[in-house]
């Protein structure tokens, strides 16, 4: 559920991101792919930190 969560608020991080900085549809959906790649990550990061500590 994490990596969900994460790569769901990555990619409106992103895509506001985009936005804010005066970017056109294709930069709003490149900008929220990448954000959301990475807070996958971290999520998954996350997800296994918590598994190995309980």
């Amino acid at each position: 559920m994490i990596v969900i969560g994460g790569a769901l608020l990555g990619a409106i991080i992103g895509a506001m991101t985009a936005r804010r900085r005066k970017g056109n549809t294709l930069d709003m959906l490149q900008y929220g792919a990448g954000y959301g790649l990475a807070f996958s990550v971290l999520g998954m990061i996350a997800t296994v930190v918590l598994d190995r500590m309980v």
